[in-house]
């Protein structure tokens, strides 16, 4: 069983990593992997963290469904130009997955602020934060499946030195 759960778990960090670029739930993946590799003889995280991948995989939950509508409005787009950003967003999923959410969060944007009667320059500037923000938020998913992918091949890696040397 032990060895089922660590190559469920490899499979589910390497999944998540994907998924902070691809419309898949990268970090939720990455945190299935850490607990099916802490149920391994392998490998045995304290709880501390096992609590702050939780807490820091559900604080980038949040944080990544509000950064492109955070990034419209804090670069001057309206209620419109962010209820565009979120559907071009998923919109956007349905074609080539990470560049189609970029674009169709840039460009629902764009077109809800053209909508609303912004002017182009003004439309374009919503446009572009929305962008930033989906951006940033495709950072900290990057970063924090990296986290929990180098965290626990560390520990298994451990695991392999002190068994094998």
């Amino acid at each position: 069983m032990d060895i089922i759960l660590t190559i469920l778990a490899i499979g589910l960090l390497l999944g998540g990593l994907a998924g902070a670029v691809l419309p898949i739930p990268g970090p939720p993946l990455s945190l299935a992997g850490m607990f099916c590799l802490h149920y391994t003889r392998f490998v045995e995280f304290n709880k501390s963290t096992l609590v702050v991948f939780t807490v820091l995989t559900v604080a980038m939950a949040i944080f990544d469904y509000y950064a492109p509508v955070w990034g419209t409005k804090k670069f001057g787009g309206s209620k419109y130009g962010a209820i565009g950003s979120t559907i071009g967003l998923l919109v956007g999923m349905f074609f080539i997955p990470a560049v189609g959410m970029l674009l169709g969060a840039f460009l629902g944007a764009l077109v809800g602020e053209l909508i609303n009667g912004a002017d182009f320059s003004k439309a374009l500037k919503a446009a572009i934060g929305s962008f930033i923000g989906l951006i940033t938020g495709m950072v900290g998913k990057i970063a924090l499946c990296l986290a929990m992918l180098l965290w626990s091949g560390f520990a298994l890696g451990e695991y392999i030195m002190i068994m094998f040397f």
